[in-house]
């Protein structure tokens, strides 16, 4: 692949169709042909599709299909995966088998740190996008900030500026990006980051980076929205048997993961949550019902320990996380 490194302006991260956390859909025709021919119910299933998304972090191959379609069926619109999960032709198939019109269909991936510098970036593209059996991604981060190698980075990310020029992809962002990576991103590049997919719960809040993604117009998607990194190496608390939640969830007669999800949509955060059990990736769809009132809101807020419950990106390195991403 030949392609020319982008120019410097500053440009705003936007292509069409969107139907994710970054942009707002297209109404061609395309984009019309969904599962409803009622006008109001596109709208409203666009709306939830763009702030619940379905992961698969962790999701076996051999189990992503099933997920994926199962997913969909229920009404998730936005799917999340990366290239070191190695399910992204697992994805594919399951959005395939949906029957769900491409245009209806949010597709975001990630670009691993061993694939970071410009032209290996434009090639992983290319991997990822065969994987998916795409030919344009929806959003494309870069999934770790890899401080130890930036300027690799910043070529990487410089790749994917160019990706967005020459439309392969309708929107770039960034994953686990701290405020001291953002800052020098921005300032040395062209194009704002759409979006920076971090951990987000209620017991790891990163209220600081939100606010820094605010004052840069970049949305924040939240990895692990239920706290289910909390139970990861038998952590003394879970989010899941927070004594708040519970109750906030008894008098909602809602669960604790449905209450965690809105708390998330109501503070105007995309969420991706996941599961491989057909309840649960249904229970979590379930969520736009009911509204958490103020002093509900505050109460969660209130929870946040400041301790990170996934690793320091600073500690994600090529010596110690590098990993060969397989050809498509």
């Amino acid at each position: 692949m030949s392609r020319s490194r982008a120019g410097r302006g500053r440009v705003a991260n936007a292509r069409k169709r969107p139907s994710g956390p970054c942009q707002r859909r297209s109404n061609s025709k395309e984009d019309r042909d969904g599962d409803s021919d009622n006008p109001d119910d596109r709208v409203e299933q666009r709306r939830r599709g763009a702030a619940l998304g379905f992961g698969v972090f962790q999701t076996p191959p051999a189990e992503t299909v099933d997920a994926v379609e199962t997913a969909i069926r229920e009404g998730y619109r936005l799917i999340d995966t990366g290239a070191a999960y190695l399910n992204e032709r697992e994805v594919g198939e399951g959005i395939g088998r949906s029957g769900i019109a491409r245009g209806e269909m949010f597709v975001e991936t990630k670009l691993w740190i061993s694939d970071y510098g410009y032209d290996a970036a434009l090639h992983a593209f290319d991997k990822s996008a065969r994987k998916l059996g795409v030919d344009q991604i929806d959003l494309l981060l870069l999934h770790q900030p890899l401080s130890s190698a930036f300027d690799r980075t910043l070529d990487a990310y410089r790749a994917l500026e160019r990706l967005l020029a020459d439309g392969n992809v309708r929107a770039i962002g960034v994953s686990n990006f701290m405020p001291q990576h953002l800052n020098r991103l921005v300032a040395e590049t062209s194009v704002v980051p759409a979006v920076n997919q971090i951990e987000v719960h209620p017991y790891f809040q990163q209220t600081a980076l939100q606010r820094l993604h605010a004052e840069h117009g970049i949305a924040t998607q939240a990895w692990s929205p239920l706290g289910g990194v909390t139970s990861y190496g038998g952590g003394e608390k879970r989010t899941f048997d927070d004594p708040t939640l519970l109750e906030i969830g008894h008098r909602q007669g809602k669960s604790v993961a449905q209450v965690m999800l809105r708390w998330h949509l109501q503070q105007g955060r995309a969420a991706i949550p996941k599961s491989t059990k057909p309840a649960r990736i249904a229970e979590n769809f379930d969520v736009f019902d009911f509204e958490l009132a103020d002093e509900e809101l505050s109460a969660i807020d209130a929870l946040d320990t400041g301790v990170r419950g996934g690793p320091d990106p600073d500690s994600i390195t090529l010596e110690t996380y590098g990993m060969e991403i397989p050809e498509a």
